[in-house]
């Protein structure tokens, strides 16, 4: 306690520190150019922001795009999604996300409030068609957001909004579904679904001492028209928040054990450009007991995958004790579970959605995949269509072959609107 009393005295004084700093800064700015330049710098710097994001939205083609994503939610009954609809429309040089129709705000913690919900239809905006240059509120002035009060993406008292962030992945899922149908060649497939909040906590016996790890582990990001999504990687919501936790720290610490940590064999959405795949991990509880959380999404609906790709995995968690496998009864959403010495907690996070159809990667991509272990053989075969004969040669007429037949046996439907 006296250890978390230092840290968090020592982020007051730096974040003191840096108030202080921009001051003093403002100040010698004021005092070599006087206010009223000052401001007309800053105006002209927030309309330079807005003329790019105008230019950008007018380079799309006018009109509307739908895409709706679930939140998952348990109840009495079991799996209660939640409708998070998204209707965009780009008239000219403005956009509007309207979120009219989704789900009214519930007494779980999965709420959000207007400032995050759009904060993340600007993230998307921002990343997709402004990357390179600074972000400032002229950014914004195109764009409206509509989210009706006392639903999930605007919440009000008393409803909890604990993890708003993953409603902030819902938002960005749905935004770049919406604009996969407008500008495809601008956007990724969907990302790892969630922040993946991950607790352990308990009292070490050996040290008399309580201790909390956390744990939100990175996924795969969505593949994208020039190449495969980055696997095991912060995603665009996180902005510069390391995911890399080192083994050594958390060992020295807390009474846990890293086994192992690797990418999720077959996690990356196939695709003509792969998602990017997810980080498995075992950590071991080596003494003691401890109380395991999770509050995460993306256990039972998987990252999409666009322009004829396929889905990442989803997220999972269990815990393996004496060999024998426990599951919980909520997929991705687990309070206080009593983990007890040498409890095995099995960790994966989502993967990437693909970017075009998988049948049309080229084969030495497929190969190369599989020599790399980042997919399995049967995927390799029954997904890409791809035979490697066993001395790791491809035989081309036997999955071109393949390809064809798997093509063919694709069902077919057709959607009326």
């Amino acid at each position: 306690n006296m250890r978390v009393r230092e840290e968090r005295l020592g982020d007051f004084n730096s974040g003191m520190a840096a108030c202080k700093t921009a001051e003093r800064r403002i100040t010698e700015l004021i005092g070599r150019y006087g206010i009223k330049e000052l401001l007309a710098a800053v105006d002209l710097n927030l309309s330079r922001s807005e003329s790019r994001m105008r230019e950008k939205i007018q380079s799309l083609p006018d009109g509307e795009a739908y895409y709706e994503d679930y939140l998952e939610t348990f109840g009495p009954n079991g799996l209660e999604p939640l409708l998070l609809p998204l209707k965009l429309t780009i008239k000219d040089d403005e956009l509007t996300a309207d979120f009219t129709g989704v789900s009214s705000q519930v007494a779980a913690p999965v709420n959000s409030t207007l400032a995050v919900t759009a904060a993340s239809v600007f993230i998307t905006l921002k990343s997709a068609l402004d990357p390179k240059q600074a972000l400032n509120h002229g950014s914004y002035r195109p764009v409206s957001v509509i989210a009706p009060e006392g639903t999930i993406v605007n919440v009000t008292h008393p409803a909890p909004a604990g993890s708003h962030g993953e409603i902030r992945k819902r938002v960005i899922a749905t935004m770049l579904g919406a604009l996969s149908q407008i500008c495809p060649e601008l956007i990724s497939a969907d990302i790892h679904r969630t922040s993946f909040h991950n607790l352990i906590g308990g009292i070490d016996p050996e040290t008399g001492r309580e201790f909390v790890h956390y744990e939100w582990s990175a996924g795969g990001n969505g593949g994208f028209e020039k190449a495969d999504g980055p696997s095991v990687m912060a995603a665009i919501d996180w902005g510069d928040l390391s995911t890399a936790q080192p083994s050594e720290v958390l060992e020295s610490r807390f009474p846990l054990l890293i086994e192992w940590t690797r990418q999720g064999v077959d996690s990356g959405g196939p695709g003509y450009n792969r998602g990017g795949l997810g980080m498995r991990r075992s950590i071991k509880l080596t003494r003691g007991t401890a109380s395991y959380s999770l509050l995460s999404d993306g256990a039972v609906m998987p990252p999409f995958g666009i322009q004829n790709g396929q889905s990442g995995a989803t997220v999972e968690s269990f815990i393996i004790r004496d060999n024998e496998r426990i599951d919980f009864a909520t997929p991705g959403k687990v309070g206080g579970f009593k983990m007890q010495t040498d409890d095995r907690l099995i960790l994966q996070s989502a993967g990437g959605g693909g970017y075009g159809d998988p049948l049309s990667r080229e084969l030495e991509r497929v190969r190369n995949d599989l020599n790399a272990g980042l997919i399995s053989e049967n995927v390799a075969k029954e997904v890409y269509g791809v035979t490697v004969l066993k001395d790791g040669t491809i035989d081309e007429v036997a999955s071109v072959q393949n390809r064809n037949k798997l093509f063919k046996e694709r069902k077919k439907i057709k959607a009326i609107v």
